[in-house]
């Protein structure tokens, strides 16, 4: 046991310097999970770069202790997200302890798992997934976790639980209106903003008030999300994001009165390169 927590506390390590991230709070919660237990038996399916996959040599859980993004389900190309973009995000949306999460697009529970570790005893996961295998898995990995409920249901339908934070793990063409509404003054939405499977980027809104203050973290590529994509919103979110600029990002918007000086225009969205959030 000594030789696994040993394993458990350099791979939190490695993988928030990896982020660039100094939390001690969040390498405390990555030390404490142990991916092996989310991810099933190994040996593992590990995505390369060109979106295939390898099989590790062996099915020692140390295969897992790695910057690596792994399949859940090779098949459909779902997958148990890249650690250190998940703590780079984690550590921009800051889920601190008392806070009610809702993350979409939870998988087999692992990040939910690290978030149940961020708010504590007092906060309170809901953990959504369209997948039935997925959801029977999580399910049965984060049972004893008291603050975490997952539920198989759409996270674009239907109202939403009012929430401190929305961590969303599946790629939108635009920031889905329940989304927005759902937050709680204060509250943060992180969420990839994506064409389709193609990449986009990361991006972080912060409500106050009816405005948002919003920030592009760094690209990622995820599935598509369950009706949060357009097709014709897609083609033109990959040409922005191809010409580039997005790293000036400040403010989001709705309605059909966008500001000047916006990144992106959408339908009925924007993106702005001016703070409009106060």
């Amino acid at each position: 046991m000594p030789e696994i927590q040993s394993l458990y506390a350099q791979y939190a390590q490695e993988i928030c310097g990896v982020a660039g991230v100094i939390n001690s709070r969040l390498q405390a919660a990555f030390s404490a999970v142990p991916r092996e237990r989310f991810i099933g038996e190994g040996p593992w399916n590990v995505l390369t770069a060109d979106g295939g996959y390898f099989l590790t040599a062996s099915a020692d859980p140390s295969e897992l202790y790695r910057d690596t993004v792994v399949a859940l389900i090779a098949d459909k190309h779902v997958n148990n997200g890249q650690p250190s973009l998940h703590a780079a995000c984690l550590d921009a949306a800051a889920p601190a302890p008392g806070d009610r999460v809702l993350h979409i697009g939870c998988g087999t529970g692992y990040y939910s798992a690290i978030l149940s570790e961020l708010v504590g005893g007092d906060g309170q996961i809901e953990a959504f997934d369209l997948e039935p295998e997925l959801v029977s898995r999580a399910t049965s990995n984060l049972a004893g976790r008291d603050n975490v409920a997952v539920s198989l249901r759409s996270g674009t339908e239907g109202a939403l639980p009012q929430s401190d934070v929305i961590y969303v793990c599946a790629g939108a063409s635009e920031p889905v209106a329940a989304w927005l509404a759902a937050l709680r003054p204060g509250g943060r939405l992180m969420f990839p903003l994506t064409p389709g499977w193609g990449w986009g980027a990361m991006v972080l809104a912060t409500r106050h008030g009816n405005r948002f203050a919003a920030r592009v973290l760094r690209p990622a590529a995820f599935i598509p999300c369950v009706g949060a994509q357009d097709e014709t919103e897609a083609t033109r979110l990959a040409a922005a994001f191809e010409a580039g600029g997005w790293q000036d990002v400040r403010s989001l918007g709705r309605g059909d009165d966008p500001p000047s000086n916006c990144w992106f225009i959408g339908k009925g969205w924007w993106l702005s390169c001016e703070d409009h959030s106060l």
